[in-house]
């Protein structure tokens, strides 16, 4: 048997695997894919990841492709169309964030040049690697965590909380949070 061994979160779910296997943890310096998740981890608030992760196509065409710049300009009639369109999370304060979070975004790309320069300051521009034998051992928050959710909410930005920060910083591989027997935690 040649089975790749693989953090204990994402086994038994084909998608769930293929997350895990491509994209979780990988380091992400372009602004579009940082916003995308970003916005998928703010409507996560509360839900299971794989719930997003289902419906993720869904979103990429509810808020057209994550275009930060049109969602920036999103009027009444674009939140009310998504507040009824049942391939999403139809939450009318997490829909009104992602309109506020993109103004934020972009102020913060004018500010410093990019979202990515921003954020990765945070890590001094690598990622953390940490060492956890099991995922249960990840923790929920972090001071980091803590320190980048207070600075985005003063930035403006909603559905922030540090909890989904730190999802974001593992998501985008800020933190390197596989187990250390999984055989992505030396790839990534």
């Amino acid at each position: 048997m040649n089975e790749k061994r693989r953090c204990g979160w994402c086994i038994g779910d084909p998608l769930y695997e293929a997350y895990h296997d491509e994209e979780w943890a990988v380091p992400v310096y372009d602004d579009d894919t940082l916003f995308e998740f970003l916005i998928l981890e703010t409507f996560q608030a509360g839900l299971s990841w794989i719930t997003i992760l289902r419906k993720r196509e869904n979103f990429r065409k509810a808020f057209d492709y994550f275009d930060y710049k049109k969602i920036a300009n999103y009027g009444q009639d674009k939140i009310d169309s998504l507040l009824e369109d049942t391939g999403i999370i139809r939450n009318k304060l997490k829909i009104k964030a992602t309109v506020t979070n993109a103004q934020a975004f972009m102020n913060i790309q004018q500010e410093f040049g990019s979202f990515s320069k921003y954020i990765w300051d945070f890590v001094n521009g690598k990622p953390v690697k940490n060492q956890l034998k099991h995922y249960k051992e990840a923790p929920a928050t972090t001071p980091l965590s803590d320190t980048l959710s207070k600075d985005l909410k003063k930035r403006g930005f909603k559905f922030v909380g540090s909890t989904v920060i730190y999802a974001h910083m593992q998501a985008t591989g800020m933190v390197n949070d596989h187990e250390v027997n999984c055989f992505r935690y030396y790839e990534v």
